[in-house]
């Protein structure tokens, strides 16, 4: 039994994972910027919610 419960998280993190890559690639191609740099915003402000990133991104674009 815990052996299915091992699988099925294992299988949760992977989609869990995959769709914030996902959402990488979106952001970093809709405001063209690197995916590295949307990851290090993700890091630094500490949630991966799309309108807080978007945020972030365009506080930076305003700095340039």
């Amino acid at each position: 039994m815990t052996q299915t419960n091992k699988t099925k998280l294992e299988a949760v993190s992977s989609v869990a994972e995959a769709r914030v890559e996902e959402e990488i690639a979106y952001l970093s191609k809709r405001h063209r910027v690197s995916p590295a740099i949307v990851r290090e915003i993700i890091r630094r402000i500490g949630t991966s919610e799309r309108s807080a990133v978007e945020r972030e991104i365009r506080k930076g674009m305003a700095r340039r």
